[in-house]
């Protein structure tokens, strides 16, 4: 029996499914696991310990953290190596510049002011002095630490350990999907790829044994600034919202992840680079939706169809 929970966290809708006899009490504590995170994470929060190893980083000092916060900063390093550096958690400023300062819902009802169009430069993450044994972190001059899209992967992917010992677990982090396996009855987690011209519709479905699936996309989190049209994927090579013709990539990995790490770094690089990265890669699948509507399928995809 499918047993869900429902509930906003990181500012974005979350779902956990248990596939078990009796409703584990257990589904009742991830809120209060995504509350936790979202104190620890969330550069929105100036109370968050995100927030305050931003101001104290910069200023010269190696700050001790949280093993999770350490943790999380760790899965954005290997983000940034699997992705070539197109992931890459120092694009805070770019995005405030950008004009994404505020939570994406104060942007709905805030006017950001006029300002000039200037790109931030991205630091390098070899620039941030980290040790392993005190848990420190050390930011370089005037860069700040954004985990966006890895936190909730992260997320996600902690909700389904501690939850798979129940029974089967999906747990969605705002699209960001991880399964710990099949169902009970052995088959497949189905799972709906939004159409972003018509959100009421499924463009595909896919059938997800094991590993994540994740969604990244220039359509969701956008906003107007100086005429322009912006959105919150940061291409660190400019400084600046991703110049793609690629409109929402959906990728599945291994772990989920990988599936955002790789669904973001796709629709970057752009609609012929990613497909062939996922065609190179026997690990991966994933579709595109082009500005344009076109769709693109990787050869893999078939196996999940």
């Amino acid at each position: 029996m499918m047993h869900n929970h429902e509930f906003h966290a990181m500012g974005c809708k979350n779902l956990v499914i248990v596939d078990a006899d009796v409703r584990p009490s257990i589904l009742d504590e991830v809120p209060v696991w995504f509350e936790e995170w979202e104190q620890t994470l969330s550069r929105f929060r100036l109370d968050s310990e995100l927030s305050q190893l931003n101001q104290k980083a910069t200023l010269g000092f190696s700050v001790q953290v949280s093993q999770d916060l350490w943790d999380v900063f760790q899965a954005s390093k290997k983000a940034e190596r699997l992705t070539g550096g197109l992931v890459n958690p120092l694009i805070l400023d770019a995005l405030v510049l950008a004009g994404y300062g505020k939570s994406f819902d104060r942007l709905q009802i805030e006017t950001t002011p006029y300002l000039s169009e200037i790109n931030a430069s991205v630091p390098s993450l070899k620039d941030v002095f980290a040790d392993e044994v005190a848990k420190t972190i050390c930011l370089p001059n005037d860069a700040h630490l954004d985990f966006g899209g890895v936190a909730k992967g992260w997320a996600a992917h902690q909700s389904v350990e501690r939850l798979k010992m129940t029974g089967p677990t999906l747990v969605s982090a705002g699209g960001d999907i991880e399964v710990s396996g099949t169902r009970s009855n052995g088959e497949s987690w189905v799972i709906g790829v939004e159409d972003p011209f018509n959100t009421d519709s499924y463009l595909e479905y896919i059938y997800l044994n094991s590993g994540g699936v994740a969604t990244s996309g220039k359509d969701y989190r956008s906003w107007k600034r100086n005429g322009l049209s912006r959105h919150h994927i940061i291409d660190p090579d400019t400084g600046l919202p991703a110049e793609t013709d690629i409109l929402t990539a959906t990728v599945i990995a291994p772990t989920v992840m990988q599936a955002e790490a790789m669904a973001k770094a796709i629709l970057i690089s752009g609609s012929q680079s990613g497909i062939s990265w996922l065609d190179g890669d026997e690990t991966l699948a994933g579709l595109f939706v082009l500005d344009s509507g076109e769709r693109l399928h990787s050869k893999n995809l078939s196996n999940y169809q």
